[in-house]
């Protein structure tokens, strides 16, 4: 791992764990034991640090999806597999980082969530091409408008007004938005297959 990937994610635990608002450049400055005048050479201001530090944190969860699409042959059983994943990303949507992102840095949240969106969803349309190729993906629905109805569903589980968390637990949502998706998307043959590797 390079310098600047260990400082990008040694920030990123900070702003996690204590807030995009909270944490101030200085502390940033003693937390690396480096001046505050080095900080301000590398990031004008913290508003580009922390967009530095979101575009970081993009980056790793995309890898780990890709990696996934690398290693899974079976589209479907890659849908599956990537279950764990959104599971982390959806439930990073909570933390005081996000939260405090939504209250006092409203266009830098912005514009990350339209970021991840995007990359998420050509993550997304790989999957279908794929499916598609083998037969399990019907081929009369628009990959993009789908893949991003499947992200803005699953980033919704903190953020709705239609969903009671303290009865809806996140795991259950995580399932049936995954099943809702994938019934939406498969063939027949598809549908045999979700069913085997759901059962499993």
């Amino acid at each position: 791992m390079d310098e600047k990937t260990i400082f990008l994610s040694k920030a990123a635990n900070l702003f996690i764990e204590n807030g995009a608002k909270t944490v101030t450049m200085d502390e940033i400055a003693k937390e690396f034991g480096i001046s505050k005048k080095t900080l301000y050479q590398k990031y004008k201001n913290k508003e580009e640090l922390l967009e530095e530090v979101l575009k970081h944190r993009l980056e790793v969860v995309i890898d780990r999806l890709q990696y996934l699409d690398d290693n899974v042959e079976n589209a479907i059983e890659r849908m599956i597999c990537r279950d764990e994943e959104i599971d982390k990303v959806s439930h990073a949507n909570n933390n005081i980082l996000i939260r405090q992102l939504l209250k006092y840095y409203p266009a830098i949240f912005q514009k990350h969530m339209l970021n991840f969106s995007s990359k998420f969803s050509e993550v997304l349309v790989h999957n279908i091409k794929k499916g598609r190729q083998q037969g399990f993906y019907r081929d009369d629905f628009d990959a993009e408008i789908y893949s991003k109805i499947f992200f803005q569903l699953v980033m919704s589980y903190d953020s709705s007004p239609f969903f009671d968390t303290a009865v809806i637990e996140r795991e259950h949502f995580m399932q049936e938005t995954l099943m809702l998706y994938m019934n939406a998307i498969t063939t027949e043959k598809g549908k045999e297959v979700l069913k085997n590797v759901h059962q499993k």
